[in-house]
């Protein structure tokens, strides 16, 4: 398969990664930009994990809980959350990634609004909550109730998009390593969300990452927390099982 002439003569000729050669985000980065993902003191994003903290532990109203008044200490009890992300709804029989469930949790048992997504508060707690589970290896679920929701995200992620006839496969399989626009095409694993894009100047989500994607190939951007970018997620994150959780990470 071909790649548009626009975007290939983009692209510097290095050796492709193959689909069996999924790496962690942070193989990707320049020296300067791994070391400061890996320097809390001077990671920028570490910003948003504070406010997370205010969050979890802020009562919403006199007669509701806050998160820690039902999760407790979340360096215990989320640790390893994120990583499981994301699942289906037992009840529902959705599919949720983290973001999501944040949101279900704040309505159903805290009786608030929303927060909203790319919200300043629903980033600052997904980016603490995401943060317990910083190393640890990624063990999404794609069978039983989340396998026909994996098998679209698998179909999605192999689909020819847009005016560019591009699929996410040619960039993140096919051309994985090399360079386009001055930056490295990485694996496309999205362990590292929420996270800070020198950029954005701040802290995103994953599903902004994807809409800008869709808008690079110029296809259709979905709503944020749409079913195809939630069955893209949950791929995503099969493709990087037993890599580390790197939330919140720092990209170009």
């Amino acid at each position: 398969m071909r790649l548009p002439a626009s975007l290939a003569a983009l692209l510097l000729i290095l050796p492709a990664a193959t689909a069996a050669e999924i790496r962690p985000g942070r193989d990707f980065l320049s020296p300067e930009l791994r070391a400061l993902q890996e320097d809390e003191a001077r990671h920028p994003g570490m910003l948003w994990v504070e406010q997370g903290e205010e969050v979890w532990r802020r009562t919403p109203a006199l007669d509701k809980p806050s998160c820690a008044g039902c999760h407790g200490d979340a360096a215990g009890t989320m640790r390893g959350v994120a990583t499981r992300y994301p699942m289906v709804d037992r009840a529902s029989g959705r599919l949720l990634n983290l973001e999501l469930r944040i949101e279900q949790c704040r309505m159903e048992r805290q009786g608030q609004p929303a927060f909203g997504y790319e919200s300043p508060e629903l980033l600052a707690l997904t980016a603490y909550i995401a943060y317990q589970s910083r190393s640890l290896p990624m063990t999404v679920r794609i069978d039983g109730a989340a396998a026909p929701f994996f098998d679209a995200g698998r179909a999605f992620f192999h689909e020819r998009q847009g005016q560019l006839n591009l699929a996410c496969s040619q960039c993140h399989d096919d051309n994985a390593g090399r360079r386009l626009r001055g930056d490295v095409i990485s694996n496309g694993v999205g362990t590292g969300f929420p996270a800070y894009r020198l950029e954005w100047n701040a802290v995103g989500s994953l599903h902004r990452r994807l809409r800008a994607c869709s808008l690079g190939v110029r296809a259709v951007q979905f709503d944020y927390g749409s079913p195809d970018y939630l069955n893209l997620e949950l791929y995503l994150a099969w493709r990087a099982r037993g890599l580390p959780m790197e939330a919140p990470a720092v990209r170009r």
